[in-house]
C-alpha cells in the first residue's frame, strides 16, 4: 500500500501533463512537424505562430524570397499600436486551391480575437516541395514608408472651460448639444430585430451622441431594450450626421406592436483632425465569397491613427436606412498613406441597394 500510492499519485500526474500538452497543441504541432503535404506545411506554420513561438515558425519557411524574420513577424502580430499588436490568433482553417508535384497554393483563414472580437484575414499563400517535405513560401510584406513632410495644422476644434473635474462623468451645467434622429427603420433579420438610421448634430457645437431603443409589445409592455454601443459614430461635430444600429437578439419583429428612439447627447471637447478620406470604394464579392463594400482609407493629417473603425450605411432607391454594417482595419493608419478595409453586406440588402455611405471612427493612443 506504501509503494502504490506513490506510483497513483506518479501516473496520475503524468496524465494530467500529458492532457496539458496536447490542450496546449504540442501533440498537434508534433503530428503535423513532418509536413508532408502543403496542407500539413501551412497547418504546422500555423500552430507555431498561434503558439507565438516564432523562431520555429520562421525555420519552416522557404527562404526563397529572402524574407527577413522581422518583417515576418510584423506582418503577422502588427505593429504602431493596431488591433493586431495585441490580438491572438484564435483558429485557422486551411483548403487547397492548386497543387502538382513540386508547388501548389493554400488558402488561409485566420480569426484573431482582439479587443473589440474577432477579425478575419484570408491569403493565398504559395507551397514548395523541398526534398520529402512542403515549406510555406510567405510572400514578402511591402510596408509602407512615411516620407519626412511638413503638413499643416489648420483643423477646428472646440475645448470647454470651466468643467468640474468632481463630478462623474457626463454630469454638466450646461445644455445638451441638439441632436435629431432623422431616420428610423426596424427590420427582422434572422433570429433578430434590428432598429437602424440615422442621427444628425444640429447644434455649433461638438457633440457625444447615444442612441437608444425599446420595443413595446401590443399591451405597451416593454419587451427589451438596447442601445447603439459601438454601431454608430459617437462623436460628432457640428451638422455631422451618423448611422446608428441596434440589435435586438431573439426579438421577432412580429411581436413588436412600436419602437420607442431616445438619442442623447453630451458636450465635449472634439477636433476635425486626423481627416480620413475614404477612396476607391467598390462593391464586389471577397476571396471567401463574401459580398463586401471595400476600399481604402487616407489619413491625411501627420499623425499615426492607431484603430479605425469604418461605419457604412446603405440606402434604397427611396433614400431609407435598409442595413449599417460595421468593420474594424486591423493595420495603423499612417500619415498619408492608403490602407485597405472592407465591410460585410448581406445578400438581400445588395440585391436592393442603390446607394451608401462611410463614416470613420479613429482612436489614436495618448503618448506616454
Amino acid at each position: 500500500m506504501k509503494r502504490g500510492l506513490p506510483f497513483l499519485l506518479t501516473c496520475a500526474t503524468l496524465i494530467l501533463v500529458a492532457i496539458a500538452w496536447i490542450q496546449s497543441g504540442a501533440l498537434k504541432r508534433r503530428a503535423i512537424s513532418s509536413a508532408a503535404t502543403p496542407e500539413e506545411a501551412v497547418q504546422s506554420l500555423m500552430a507555431d505562430i498561434q503558439a507565438r513561438d516564432w523562431d520555429r515558425a520562421y525555420a519552416r519557411l522557404d527562404r526563397s524570397n529572402d524574407l527577413e524574420k522581422a518583417d515576418f513577424i510584423r506582418d503577422i502580430a502588427g505593429s504602431d499600436g493596431s488591433l493586431r499588436t495585441n490580438g491572438t490568433l484564435q483558429s485557422f482553417a486551411v483548403w487547397p486551391l492548386h497543387a502538382d508535384e513540386n508547388q501548389a497554393v493554400e488558402r488561409l483563414r485566420m480569426q484573431w480575437s482582439t479587443a473589440i472580437g474577432s477579425l478575419d484575414d484570408v491569403r493565398d499563400l504559395p507551397v514548395r516541395r523541398d526534398g520529402a517535405m512542403w515549406r510555406v513560401v510567405w510572400p514578402k510584406p511591402e510596408f509602407p514608408v512615411v516620407p519626412p513632410q511638413v503638413i499643416a495644422v489648420n483643423y477646428l476644434r472646440w475645448d470647454i472651460t470651466g468643467n468640474d473635474r468632481s463630478q462623474s462623468w457626463g454630469a454638466q451645467a450646461v445644455d445638451s448639444p441638439r441632436v435629431r434622429i432623422i431616420s428610423m427603420n426596424a427590420i427582422d433579420h434572422f433570429d433578430r430585430t434590428i432598429v437602424m438610421g440615422e442621427i444628425e448634430n444640429e447644434d455649433t457645437v461638438p457633440a457625444y451622441v447615444n442612441v437608444n431603443a425599446t420595443l413595446l409589445g401590443a399591451n405597451g409592455s416593454t419587451i427589451d431594450e438596447e442601445g447603439s454601443f459601438e454601431l454608430i459614430s459617437h462623436t460628432l461635430l457640428p451638422k455631422q450626421v451618423s448611422p446608428y444600429r441596434i440589435d435586438f437578439p431573439g426579438v421577432r419583429i412580429g411581436s413588436v406592436k412600436s419602437v420607442r428612439m431616445d438619442a442623447r447627447a453630451l458636450l465635449v471637447p472634439a477636433s476635425a483632425d486626423p481627416v480620413i478620406t475614404v477612396a476607391d470604394q467598390v462593391v464586389n464579392k471577397d476571396k471567401i465569397g463574401r459580398n463586401v463594400l471595400a476600399g481604402n482609407l487616407v489619413n491625411e493629417s501627420g499623425e499615426t491613427v492607431n484603430i479605425a473603425q469604418v461605419l457604412a450605411s446603405f440606402y434604397d432607391d427611396m433614400g431609407k436606412v435598409i442595413w449599417v454594417s460595421s468593420g474594424y482595419v486591423d493595420q495603423a493608419l499612417l500619415p498619408q498613406i492608403a490602407t485597405p478595409f472592407a465591410v460585410d453586406i448581406p445578400n438581400d440588402v445588395v440585391s436592393r441597394m442603390k446607394n451608401y455611405h462611410v463614416v470613420v471612427n479613429h482612436y489614436i493612443r495618448a503618448s506616454i
